[in-house]
């Protein structure tokens, strides 16, 4: 990753790195992606602080079962949690408005959108959105790839 994870200090304008912490893990529909996230996330880094946002109440109640460190549903969930977070995680969907059969809203996406979190997003090809340079990869192997980056990210 090209990218190394730097926050600027608005008084000086100096850089630094820093260990990032706080994870928004963002789903809807059936929340199982999300799910699977946190889970992933929690075995491989038990330090960091997972935030669970489901689209819906279902969602949200399925992401519970993997012990988020706490959790939260709707719009104005997922707006708060981005200004927030270090890492934005979930399905690519939730940087287009409409999108998760219409779950998404705009103001969601663009929440997740201009948020200054690293987003790691997963290429999922569904609900009329098809990601080019994406075969026919495992949901599984998605999900670990994406484990993988924020454990470089997190450094």
């Amino acid at each position: 990753m090209s990218r190394s994870p730097v926050r600027e200090d608005p008084g000086t304008g100096a850089q630094e790195r820093f260990i990032m912490k706080k994870i928004l893990v963002i789903d809807g529909q059936g929340g199982s992606i999300g799910r699977q996230l946190i889970k992933a996330i929690k075995a491989s880094c038990p330090d960091l602080q997972v935030h669970a946002v489901g689209t819906n109440a279902l969602a949200t109640g399925n992401m519970l079962k993997e012990d988020p460190d706490n959790a939260s549903t709707g719009e104005n969930a997922v707006i708060v949690g981005c200004r927030h977070a270090d890492i934005i995680v979930g399905p690519i969907g939730i940087v287009i408005a409409d999108a998760l059969m219409g779950e998404v809203t705009p103001e969601m996406a663009k929440a997740v959108g201009q948020s200054n979190a690293m987003r790691v997003l997963i290429p999922m090809t569904r609900c009329d959105t098809i990601v080019a340079g994406v075969g026919d990869e495992k949901t599984s192997d998605l999900l670990n790839d994406a484990v993988e980056k924020i454990k470089v990210l997190c450094g």
